[in-house]
């Protein structure tokens, strides 16, 4: 019985952040929004997580296992963040790249919470927490960049042009 409440708690959860990743796109932005516009459009688990340097659940977040073509966007800013073409299953239940979309987009920090030492990967314009990257990724880079879901907003690739990302519509051109 528990373990059903559970699973419907997390469906539920999951819906939730789904509606608020694919509703309308917000207006591409060039700065931070402030904390009370971030409060407005944001769930409170992206708000934990990009504002309060959190983390979701493994293997419970809504993009760890999703194969769709498109890009993934900063969540607080719409800034394109990662492509579909770079992401791989790297078995942890977040979803993980092996590169950003394109160079600075992402700014690394050292991190030491935890007691361990690690890299923390922010958006540069949002200055979003979206996870962490890490030296044991697949070739040709051998980096694995740990994303929280709840920092992330899907755009599928057929929606590139509608939504203003038409310069990222020609990666996806001819593939599956």
């Amino acid at each position: 019985m528990l373990a059903t409440l559970a699973r419907i708690a997390l469906a539920l959860a999951l819906v939730a952040c789904a509606a608020s990743a694919d509703a309308s796109p917000i207006t591409l932005r060039t700065a931070k929004p402030s904390v009370d516009v971030l409060v407005k459009e944001l769930s409170p688990l992206q708000f934990k997580v990009t504002q309060e340097n959190g983390t979701e659940p493994p293997f419970r977040n809504l993009y760890w296992d999703h194969h769709a073509a498109g890009i993934y966007v900063d969540v607080t800013t719409g800034q394109p963040l990662f492509s579909s073409l770079e992401k791989f299953d790297s078995g942890t239940g977040w979803p993980s790249f092996w590169r950003p979309i394109a160079p600075g987009v992402t700014q690394d920090r050292s991190d030491d919470t935890h007691g361990m030492d690690r890299t923390e990967v922010r958006s540069k314009v949002g200055d979003a927490h979206l996870g962490h990257v890490f030296t044991d990724g697949p070739r040709p880079t051998g980096l694995r960049y740990c994303i929280n879901s709840a920092a992330l907003r899907f755009v599928p690739a057929e929606q590139l042009v509608a939504q203003g990302y038409a310069r990222y519509a020609p990666m996806f051109e001819g593939k599956k």
